[in-house]
């Protein structure tokens, strides 16, 4: 990161956003990188400790609770979720319908706000920096001056609010909205604010300083999605390309990053390119990306590895043989796909099988639907004894989505594995 750090510095084109007016007197020279990873761990270089306003970095969070509040259809008959190719601040609505082409430009991010649940407008703008500071792990605050400077020259935001309030995209005072969204727009951060947060995001939503399971995990998957597609605004088609992160960026100089499962990443330089990004920022994410294999289309190839051990061991005093399984890694579909194929090539030759998923680092729900069924039909064999050693309950939990099948019985079914295996 200091490597990185200290070859970009040097970069001296972009000019700081001047159209508010606070942000036009923020030093250009300012530069500071920091790394979460979905352990919680933090690394930060440079000018760490500035504070900065979020801007349009806000949006995907705001998407993120607006989901939470009207579901996905609800958010959907309201904001689309395409790409536009074009600015930030256009003007851009579906002819027939009136909705936004999506929540990271600035029409899709009014109509966003408008849907955060809130009694009245002081409330809703309490809850989205209540959901803030869950999502950072701290307590943020809002820069009144620089609020008050986006409030003088909210021209332009104002004529879109009218115009989705007309389209009936939103509904009350437009101009309520607009002070919501600016307010969100002036909430002070740092870069370690915003790496934590995006490491909440790559987290599954979980914040991996407190540990306060903060974003649902539909929302996430949701929000990174249009993250990737159209958080870089007009220059999102050279983002994936040359990145292949999913990112947000804001005119006050800032990118936040997010690698699902893996980091979360924020750069903070002020000067910026014609399409609104940090110049610095973006050849920063652009050098990570290629030094550390970042890209999310290079994920690592499937496991070959999930499988640790097969093999056949006798049982004490003579009491014949157990096949036993010994699982690893985190299991994912590919990885259940390949311990599904070893027990369907590869049928075990004894009576009884045991499997051990202790050295596993866990299971997505389709990868525990699948052993699960791996288990269910194991059990249903005649004459077939089946022990599961699982001492996190792997297979045992449930998410709230994942619905009860043919195996929902299968941990009450299972024997403890106990002393079977002669030490």
């Amino acid at each position: 990161m200091d490597e990185v750090l200290n070859e970009c510095a040097d970069i001296a084109v972009g000019h700081v956003a001047d159209y508010i007016p606070q942000l036009s007197e923020v030093d250009p020279s300012l530069y500071a990188l920091a790394v979460c990873t979905v352990d919680g761990h933090l690394y930060h270089v440079g000018d760490a400790g500035t504070e900065f306003t979020m801007q349009s970095i806000a949006k995907p969070f705001t998407y993120a609770l607006a989901l939470h509040d009207q579901g996905l259809e609800g958010v959907l008959e309201k904001v689309d979720v395409e790409p536009s190719g074009e600015a930030y601040n256009e003007i851009s609505l579906e002819p027939d319908s009136g909705r936004p082409r999506n929540p990271m430009i600035n029409a899709g991010a009014l109509a966003t706000y408008a849907l955060v649940h809130g009694s009245d407008a002081a409330h809703r703008r309490q809850r989205v920096l209540d959901f803030y500071s869950a999502v950072a792990g701290r307590d943020l605050e809002l820069n009144g001056d620089v609020l008050d400077s986006e409030l003088k020259t909210a021209f332009r935001n104002r004529a879109i609010a009218y115009l989705l309030r007309n389209a009936e995209i939103i509904g009350g005072d437009p101009g309520e909205v607009v002070d919501g969204y600016s307010a969100q727009c002036s909430v002070s951060v740092t870069v370690d604010d915003l790496a934590v947060m995006a490491a909440t995001l790559a987290n599954g939503g979980v914040n991996p300083v407190t540990h306060a399971h903060v974003v649902e995990p539909g929302a996430v998957r949701q929000t990174l999605s249009v993250m990737l597609t159209c958080g870089m605004y007009d220059s999102a088609g050279d983002w994936v390309t040359s990145v292949g992160i999913p990112a947000k960026s804001g005119v006050s100089g800032a990118i936040l990053g997010v690698l699902p499962g893996q980091v979360g990443i924020a750069v903070y330089s002020p000067p910026l390119d014609k399409h609104g990004n940090s110049v610095r920022g973006v050849v920063t994410f652009e050098r990570l990306s290629a030094d550390m294999g970042l890209h999310i289309m290079s994920g690592p190839k499937a496991t070959s590895g999930v499988m640790s051990e097969a093999y056949v061991a006798d049982l004490a005093d003579g009491a014949g043989q157990v096949s036993v399984y010994e699982i690893q890694g985190d299991i994912r579909f590919a990885g259940a796909e390949l311990i599904a194929r070893e027990f369907i090539d590869n049928p075990p030759q004894t009576s009884r099988v045991m499997i051990d998923v202790s050295r596993a680092g866990g299971f997505d729900d389709v990868a525990r639907r699948i052993i699960r069924e791996v288990l269910r039909r194991l059990m249903s064999q005649q004459d077939r004894d089946v022990y599961l050693v699982d001492p996190d309950e792997y297979l045992g939990a449930y998410s709230e989505e994942e619905e009860p099948g043919d195996g929902a019985d299968v941990p009450e079914m299972l024997a403890e594995a106990g002393d079977l295996i002669n030490e």
